[in-house]
């Protein structure tokens, strides 16, 4: 699934993917197949890319539904 929400948080800070990537210590490849959907990072990663955009692991990674309900 496509991560949208991490796409716009990156665009609204006015970062493009190798800034980011740079910031978070990846590939620009990487920040892509996150955003593209094709790739999971782990919680480390998914923490750096929130401390690095300002958000949260539920704004950028939560999906609705994960907890069963």
């Amino acid at each position: 699934m496509k991560n949208l929400r991490m796409k716009a948080a990156r665009v609204g800070c006015d970062m493009s993917q190798t800034e980011l990537a740079q910031r978070v210590g990846v590939t620009r490849q990487t920040i892509g197949m996150i955003e593209a959907g094709r790739f999971n990072p782990s919680l480390a990663l998914c923490v750096a890319i929130c401390r690095a955009l300002g958000k949260t692991l539920d704004d950028l990674f939560w999906e609705e539904g994960e907890d069963g309900a």
